[in-house]
């Protein structure tokens, strides 16, 4: 019984502190393309930025979805 509760806190915890701005977003480095940066592509949507950090960026940077 306690672990059935301790996986229900668990999954709660998850929904409530996941980043929804990119939630399905699959970032990878291609250092083959790295010039004055690092270049980031999503596998999901497609999307390719170049940053300052070796850190996956952390919002979504699809342009179908920033269209109204």
């Amino acid at each position: 019984m306690i672990v059935v509760i301790g996986l229900i806190i668990a999954f709660v915890l998850v929904v409530i502190f996941s980043n929804r701005a990119t939630r399905q977003c699959r970032w990878r480095r291609n250092a083959a393309l790295d010039q004055d940066g690092f270049y980031w592509h999503c596998l999901q949507c497609g999307a390719s930025v170049m940053t300052d950090t070796k850190e996956a960026p952390k919002l979504c940077h699809d342009p179908q979805q920033n269209k109204t």
